[in-house]
């Protein structure tokens, strides 16, 4: 018998039933057939199932770290619920992270934006207010430059 009162620490120190959720990461996963693998940190690979991936997640992307719960099957372990640890970026994400950033001065982005604002009442207003939209081409130069401002802003 203890004399001194046990604190919360000491039951999840000596409770032999804790047991820590299984990590790892993705193996493999086909979206179209909705399953792949997980390789577990400490074991064999779990089969994953469409089913198990937390809502919004629609597919895994090989080399992401996951925290998943399991069971053992006729088949072999089996992931019950999957939780992404760390999303992988996307590659223009990451890519913009890696570029340099020069950004321009405010004079310059004064300039570009105003050129935008020109371009869009001179080109893109009389073609709305025709009820048709503007030619492909030239929005296609207006995305672009729309585009490049946005890019500043965001920098």
């Amino acid at each position: 018998m203890r004399a001194y009162p046990c604190t919360c620490a000491d039951e999840v120190a000596s409770d032999e039933r804790v047991t820590r959720v299984p990590t790892g990461k993705v193996k493999w996963y086909d979206a179209e057939k909705g399953f792949g693998f997980l390789s577990q940190d400490d074991g064999e690979d779990v089969h994953v199932r469409s089913s198990a991936l937390p809502s919004g997640v629609e597919s895994l992307k090989p080399g992401q770290r996951v925290e998943f719960g399991m069971a053992v099957g006729r088949r072999g372990p089996q992931a019950l619920s999957v939780k992404v640890l760390d999303p992988l970026p996307s590659i223009r994400q990451a890519a913009r992270k890696e570029a340099p950033v020069k950004r321009r001065s405010p004079d310059e982005l004064h300039s570009m934006i105003e050129d935008m604002i020109k371009l869009l009442e001179a080109s893109v207003q009389p073609s709305l207010d025709k009820g048709r939209y503007p030619e492909r081409k030239q929005s296609q130069r207006l995305a672009e430059v729309i585009r490049a401002v946005a890019r500043e802003l965001d920098a």
